[in-house]
């Protein structure tokens, strides 16, 4: 059974671009396009799509505007294509805490381009986003804590040695993460985040998410001294690993091939924390499409670190983490509202 598509965005011109790289797949149809943004809930409850792509930062566009409408679209999966370029960063995350499921940058290239990669992971994502174990009750209240004025408890604690995490995500994973550090204490362990994501969109991430959580979080530049207390977002351009040196724990950047597809790549950061910092490391895997992050894991278990997998009730796409847990590399499971807990309980602290 093919899945319905309904294709949104404010440019004509781009909605019929959309349109035709999704309808080549086979199993995907396009049931319509629209770019009356005002309009697009009645189309949709006359259409009733499987899916919805939603345009972001066009230059016919107003962002505000479109995010307006996600919160009639609560029905429906959304999956956000935005512009390209940094254009609309901050509209996209927003749009992500309203309840779109996943998001998608359009590359600047020419139309004979777009129908490469752009295509093959469109279409990917629509599969996963229209196939999800998405909860609405959940969604709804991860949004409604995204949307509370927010203020992170700053919390005091005894030291935890050199106990070093490793966090990766894909689809849903920007919510996820979120969640995940706002429960943890301003002096927490130095954490490594891997998450999919555009080259532009990371450093917005990273701010939006020093906001709002107690710990401090930057965009990694290489060669940062790990510290108590941090949090090093890969940036979207690069691989993220760690490296050891004389001073201690330090990030590094490649810029080799992808990995899985990704670069940066949830792998290649776990298999540098199994190398590197062996027992002394906690590697969580989180809501995501495919498989990137499930063998490094297991490399990290098998080098003696604890290890965690988000629960598939609360996951937007249970692929990594069901990877994980099928390969042995999960020691433990559980709904991501309790994986801190979890965490910080193996380091002896409440």
């Amino acid at each position: 059974m093919s899945i319905r598509v309904l294709v949104v965005d404010d440019s004509p011109s781009t909605c019929a671009l959309i349109a035709e790289l999704v309808g080549m797949a086979g199993d995907i149809e396009v049931v319509g396009t629209t770019s009356n943004i005002a309009g697009v809930q009645a189309i949709a409850s006359r259409l009733h799509p499987d899916l919805i792509t939603l345009g972001l930062g066009s230059p016919e566009s107003t962002d505000n505007h479109i995010l307006e409408r996600l919160n009639d679209l609560r029905t429906f999966t959304v999956l956000v294509i935005s512009a390209p370029g940094d254009v609309g960063s901050e509209a996209m995350l927003r749009a992500l805490e309203l309840g779109a499921v996943d998001f998608i940058a359009r590359p600047a290239v020419s139309n004979q381009s777009l129908a490469g990669d752009f295509a093959a992971i469109l279409t990917d994502k629509i599969r996963a986003a229209a196939n999800s174990q998405k909860q609405r009750q959940y969604s709804g209240m991860m949004h409604n804590e995204a949307t509370a004025n927010f203020a992170p408890r700053k919390t005091s604690h005894t030291s935890h040695g050199e106990k070093i995490l490793f966090v990766g995500a894909s689809t849903g994973g920007t919510e996820a993460i979120k969640t995940f550090l706002s429960a943890m204490p301003e002096n927490c362990p130095p954490i490594l985040v891997v998450q999919h994501m555009p080259p532009t969109f990371t450093g917005s991430f990273a701010r939006r998410l020093d906001s709002l959580c107690a710990p401090h979080v930057i965009e990694a530049q290489g060669n940062e001294r790990i510290e108590t207390g941090t949090v090093y977002i890969a940036p979207g351009h690069s691989h993220l690993i760690i490296r050891q040196g004389g001073m201690g724990y330090t990030t590094g950047l490649l810029q080799t091939l992808p990995v899985n597809r990704h670069r940066p790549s949830v792998d290649v950061l776990f298999d540098s924390a199994a190398n590197v910092v062996a027992d002394r490391a906690l590697g969580v895997i989180l809501t995501g499409m495919g498989k990137d992050g499930a063998l490094g894991l297991l490399h990290m278990r098998q080098a003696g670190a604890r290890t965690f997998g988000q629960d598939e009730k609360s996951c937007i796409v249970y692929g990594m983490p069901r990877e994980a847990h099928l390969i042995g590399a999960v020691e433990d499971q559980a709904p991501l509202a309790d994986l801190a807990r979890r965490v910080l309980a193996s380091l002896g602290r409440r």
